[in-house]
């Protein structure tokens, strides 16, 4: 019961990691509660029907390894010296556990796809024409590369990775390369090649990031999202040029993308600008105005209808300029006024031609330019998102960002501290059920307390558990998802203590002196300890130790889960069980002189 309660608020996270959370949780659930009821009527009429000879010939007798941890749980609870010891020792590691091991914070597993996808954006001036030119020579650059041998880039004969593949999509402003290298290895080296291939064009900007099943091909589980406002946009282009370059220098080689792709004000621009007097004389309303002026330039959006599945957009383009007008013969365009007269667009317009952006993103309304920077895979999220604030604080006191411009962070940046906030909000409602379970059970407010002191230390252990897979070559990072096996172990790690509390009492009201009663206990209920714990340790190890597709996503809330569990067995007969009959001392003796 204590473990369905957990997941209760797991129902009432909203962020996107709730989706993720709510599968597991449904899952593990229905799980268990199926499992208690066998237990409750498949089991006992199996029982029935069985012979258990064995069993019972066996008489409690213990293997050599079980009776070493049953001597050393007596020996450590056996006096008060040695259970403060004890508890001592324990809460130190713990504690130093905690603090040194917690590694900063991911926000959701990438769920990688083998496969990059790299853009290479153009300045302002490119047409279809150069950037056609510019794909053929890159073509022509990679081609070779395509199943060639992976062993050729590690002997150092080929400067970019094996592919198996290459898909490859040009416009006038960018282009966009999706390729898989032939050795899953390779990813980061093909996405390094990748770039400085685009690099070799001036003025070109490169961004390559991995394949992700389960965000936007853009970096977005590990992206630093800077969204850049202010009412000048001059002003916002400089800012973001600056933290451009500045993330650059404090971190080593990140994935910077920025939102439009250039941060250059060359754009060559037509700019028409009204007459609004001499528009109001032939009776020109500003959006009549508007209107005319589109559809002799880009054309005018008239509706759009569905054929079969397919929508078509309709549009109306003057007879005069069709769809791809001269600029040199747009002010003697002819326009048909209200009042019935033709007059050219220069006597209701001035036209001049300009330099500027030809895109303008508005966020909440606001002019707004926004950079997605991917730190290195050796920085975590959390410690990402701690540098770039530290590099914008630090810019604005050196007075390089004005105070009209403001910087926000979003994204996943965002979503992680959203995460976090309604992960610790959940963790707090996970223990107070628990609590309350615990002392229905019991129905005693002080023997819950001495059990769910294993919490803590289950959840050091799964800390420590994480800490030496990544120090043997198995890399897993603390993402939300990981952090999920907490809440899962709080519900848990409470089995165990439940039964060395529970015996510990029983033995204590049977007239058994408390450190008696504690050592009966481990050794009463060691096996079903240790049954418990090596199954449930059994069936997590393929997910955490064997690396496959998919593992990825789970193999933390598992690795943290079964890390937990086995310390937590081995804190229960140790730990627990010191505690207990340290607590249990003083009642024995205060209850002695009333017998």
């Amino acid at each position: 019961m204590t473990t369905l309660l957990v997941f209760l608020p797991v129902v009432f996270i909203q962020e996107e990691a709730g989706q993720l959370y709510s599968d597991i949780a449904i899952a593990v659930s229905a799980s268990i509660l199926v499992s208690m009821l066998v237990a409750m009527t498949v089991i006992p009429t199996l029982s029935a029907r069985l012979d258990f000879s064995a069993v019972i010939d066996h008489d409690g007798q213990h293997s050599r390894w079980m009776n070493a941890i049953n001597q050393c749980a007596s020996w450590l609870s056996a006096n008060r010296k040695r259970q403060s010891t004890t508890l001592l020792a324990t809460l130190l590691v713990a504690a130093a556990i905690v603090v040194f091991l917690t590694p900063p914070a991911e926000y959701l597993p990438e769920g990688e796809e083998p496969k990059t996808f790299a853009s290479m954006n153009a300045p302002p001036g490119y047409n279809l024409e150069t950037m056609m030119e510019i794909a053929a020579e890159v073509e022509a650059q990679l081609l070779p590369l395509v199943g060639a041998d992976p062993q050729a880039f590690e002997r150092g004969e080929l400067s970019i990775p094996p592919m198996k593949y290459i898909n490859m999509g040009v416009s006038a402003e960018n282009m966009r390369i999706i390729a898989e290298p032939v050795a899953p290895a390779h990813m980061e080296p093909l996405m390094d090649g990748l770039t400085r291939v685009y690099q070799q064009y001036p003025g070109m900007r490169a961004f390559a990031a991995r394949g992700s099943i389960i965000s936007s091909n853009d970096g977005g589980t590990r992206s630093v999202t800077l969204d850049i406002a202010g009412a000048d946009l001059a002003q916002i282009y400089d800012v973001a040029r600056t933290l451009y370059r500045e993330a650059e220098s404090v971190f080593d080689n990140p994935r910077i993308q920025s939102q439009p792709a250039s941060l250059s004000l060359a754009q060559p621009l037509v700019e028409i600008r009204p007459d609004w007097s001499r528009a109001a004389q032939v009776r020109f309303s500003t959006q009549d105005l508007g209107y005319t002026v589109a559809a002799l330039t880009d054309g005018a959006f008239l509706d759009e209808f569905f054929m079969g599945d397919d929508k078509i957009d309709i549009y109306a383009y003057s007879q005069q300029s069709g769809t791809a007008p001269s600029l040199t013969a747009l002010p003697g365009l002819p326009v048909h006024t209200p009042i019935g007269a033709t007059v050219p667009l220069s006597s209701l317009a001035d036209l001049q031609e300009t330099v500027d952006t030809s895109v303008v993103r508005r966020v909440n309304g606001r002019r707004t330019v926004t950079l997605s920077i991917i730190p290195p895979r050796a920085v975590a999220l959390e410690t990402g998102v701690e540098q770039v604030r530290a590099m914008v604080q630090r810019l604005r006191d050196q007075g390089v960002i004005p105070d009209t411009i403001s910087i926000s962070l979003s994204g996943a940046s965002d979503q992680l501290q959203a995460t976090q906030q309604s992960l610790s909000g959940n963790y707090v409602v996970a223990l107070l059920l628990v609590y309350l379970l615990l002392v229905a059970i019991f129905r005693h407010w002080g023997s819950p307390l001495l059990i769910m002191t294993t919490i803590p230390l289950g959840i050091a252990s799964g800390l420590l558990g994480l800490a030496l897979m990544n120090a043997a070559g198995i890399s897993q990072p603390f993402d939300m998802i990981t952090m999920l096996g907490f809440l899962i172990l709080m519900g848990t790690v409470v089995n165990n203590p439940i039964l060395i509390v529970h015996q510990s009492t029983e033995n204590l009201r049977a007239g058994c002196a408390p450190a008696k009663a504690v050592s009966d206990a481990v050794a009463t209920r060691l096996r079903p300890i240790a049954m418990t714990t090596i199954t449930t340790v059994c069936g997590l190890a393929p997910l955490v130790l064997i690396p496959g597709e998919g593992t990825e996503l789970y193999r933390g809330v598992g690795a943290i889960v079964l890390f937990g569990l086995l310390g937590s067995a081995i804190v229960t007969v140790t730990f627990l069980a010191a505690l207990t009959a340290l607590v249990l001392r003083p009642q024995r003796e205060e209850s002695s002189p009333a017998d």
